[in-house]
């Protein structure tokens, strides 16, 4: 797979910009094996990007929460539930943890999850927390479903 860099001030800014539904679509929360993305675009209408969900379909609480932009860069990623991750530096980041685009690096670099996520084990919670955390001001409707 081809990556694809952008400059960190390009990339702070995607990531800093306020995110709404591109429309009122209702998406079913995925069970386990299963993924969803959903559209998201910025309010002046000029940058798309996409909101995903990823479930593990053999640990019940293993997933990845994900905000991307033009489609292929990862602006933020948090994963739940795996292994620890191993940075380029060599140091390990114990799950869960939040990927983080970084120049030249990529989706790569791993960290802790900052303060405001407070909910790690619930993984409801934690999405609404990763929602806030990408500035999606004005989420897509996600229903819950019974196996959360």
């Amino acid at each position: 797979m081809t990556e694809s860099f952008i400059s960190q001030t390009e990339a702070d800014a995607l990531f800093a910009m306020p995110k709404i539904r591109v429309n009122n679509d209702k998406h079913d929360y995925p069970g386990t094996g299963l993924q969803l993305s959903i559209p998201l675009i910025s309010c002046d209408q000029r940058e798309n990007f996409e909101l995903d969900i990823w479930r593990s379909g053999n640990v019940q609480l293993k997933g990845r929460y994900q905000n991307k932009s033009r489609h292929i860069i990862i602006l933020a990623r948090l994963d739940f539930g795996g292994q620890p991750h191993r940075n380029p530096d060599d140091t390990e980041v114990a799950s869960p943890h939040l990927h983080l685009y970084r120049e030249e690096f990529a989706d790569k670099w791993a960290f802790n999850l900052p303060d405001c996520f407070t909910h790690s084990t619930d993984l409801w919670k934690t999405l609404q927390e990763f929602m806030v955390y990408c500035n999606i001001i004005e989420p897509p409707i996600i229903n819950k479903g019974l196996f959360i």
